[in-house]
């Protein structure tokens, strides 16, 4: 089992730990973690961009994909929209990504405080800790 740390622009966190999201989608040009390096029942620590961790989830199950192109995005759109929980500008921004990582979530929990603190000065929305 490892742990992450993913980082959520605007109310993504929340909506994961209220259970109106179920998956967290990646994707991106590159293949860029958490890509091929997060598997069923790996920990991932929940932080909003410029703030303190807030919550946890498992990893209930995981599917990459490669190679993708506009209608293989549209395809993904319609299928799991309602459960990734972004909108029009989300998907816009990814027009050109050619890898993603559907991350179904489990058991999530918030925490009173941050249970720990990681150094990240960097821009990066993922960070493999072990």
């Amino acid at each position: 089992m490892k742990r992450h740390l993913a980082i959520f622009k605007g109310s993504g966190g929340e909506l994961i730990l209220t259970g109106a999201k179920t998956i967290e989608s990646r994707f991106s040009k590159a293949k860029i973690a958490p890509f091929g390096r997060i598997n069923r029942g790996d920990l991932v620590y929940i932080k909003p961009a410029g703030k303190d961790i807030i919550g946890q989830f498992r990893v209930n199950k995981v599917i990459f994909f490669d190679g993708l192109d506009l209608s293989d995005l549209s395809n993904l759109r319609n299928l799991y929209e309602s459960e990734i929980a972004m909108g029009e500008e989300y998907w816009k921004e990814k027009d050109d990504s050619r890898v993603g990582t559907l991350i179904f979530i489990g058991e999530s929990s918030r925490f009173l405080t941050a249970p720990l603190k990681i150094p990240k000065k960097d821009l990066r929305g993922w960070v493999v800790l072990d």
